[in-house]
């Protein structure tokens, strides 16, 4: 993994009989990116986003002159993905990155064959929210001391993504317990969230010694795995497919927002970096307030009307 994280791993991008690699090629420029600077700053799980990128273009085009590279065949290379937008919009920030090393520090190209192709737009739905209906639907399933109660709770209470989740533990526990405090990987903004009665009573059925709250086999789970796993607590529950542990985080930024909760009050637990985040939830709940008061009114003028 650390070999993998910091950019030594290139064979996997050979194909069967090939040798050294060619200078000049985009297999060249991969791994000189993979060396510079802006890649070396990264987060380590955005390294293996772009690299999980960039190595897919390596499979099939690696060997060829980067140098050669123009507007057609950026759109050849584009045209890969047509129609699955997230892949598309990927492959060409990957190239855009790709160009602008080649151009500044390797002086390879003397335009960017990039300009002017853009990002294809999609309506992004994100991840649907919990109601309290299924939140309690999942409970009625799970009962208090499961891993999968603990987990609902933790998502629910904490209102961190689940790559946070999973590693949290006592070392997170802060002013005698009553606090979990940590830096989010994602964004490495710090929160400091108090633990709640229905969270505090199932840490309290943990064994003393359990590090990660939500270990598997002693061991720290995988955001992917638990990912995977919840999801099939979620249909054991019953639970109609697509909820996933990002939407407990959402439903927490709810309930904080149905509490009177203020933007900034939900930016402090959620860790966002922008009020407008933060303002959403309570702009959501504002609504729906608003439109309970609207059509109440409606309901008692009818009332009036009819007397």
């Amino acid at each position: 993994m650390d070999a993998y994280l910091n950019g030594v791993r290139t064979a996997s991008a050979k194909k069967p009989g090939e040798g050294k690699v060619q200078a000049g090629s985009l297999d060249a420029v991969a791994i000189s990116f993979y060396q510079c600077d802006l890649f070396k700053g990264l987060r380590a799980s955005t390294q293996v986003q772009y690299r999980r990128v960039i190595e897919d273009l390596r499979r099939d085009h690696g060997g060829k002159p980067f140098a050669l590279l123009d507007k057609q065949g950026t759109k050849k290379l584009l045209e890969e993905k047509s129609g699955r937008l997230t892949a598309y919009n990927r492959r060409l920030r990957m190239l855009k990155l790709m160009v602008k090393h080649a151009m500044d520090d390797l002086e390879l190209l003397d335009e960017d064959p990039t300009e002017g192709v853009t990002r294809k737009k999609h309506q992004a739905t994100g991840f649907r929210p919990w109601d309290e209906g299924h939140i309690e639907q999942y409970r009625a399933r799970h009962p208090s001391g499961t891993t999968a109660r603990l987990a609902l709770e933790l998502l629910l209470n904490v209102g961190q993504r689940r790559g946070d989740t999973v590693t949290i533990g006592r070392q997170h526990l802060r002013e005698g317990g009553s606090k979990i405090g940590l830096r989010q990987s994602k964004t490495g903004e710090w929160v400091n969230v108090p633990i709640l009665p229905d969270l505090q009573r199932e840490l309290a059925l943990l064994p003393a010694t359990q590090m990660t709250f939500l270990e598997v086999n002693g061991r720290p789970r995988s955001a992917n795995g638990f990912y995977n796993t919840f999801r099939d607590w979620c249909a054991q529950a019953g639970l109609e497919a697509g909820l996933a542990p990002h939407g407990l985080r959402k439903a927490c930024g709810r309930r904080l927002a149905e509490a009177e909760g203020s933007a900034h009050m939900i930016m402090a637990v959620l860790g966002h970096r922008t009020l407008a985040e933060a303002q959403k939830y309570c702009d959501d709940v504002n609504r729906a307030r608003l439109a309970e008061q609207g059509m109440e009114k409606v309901r008692v003028m009818t009332r009036q009307g009819e007397k």
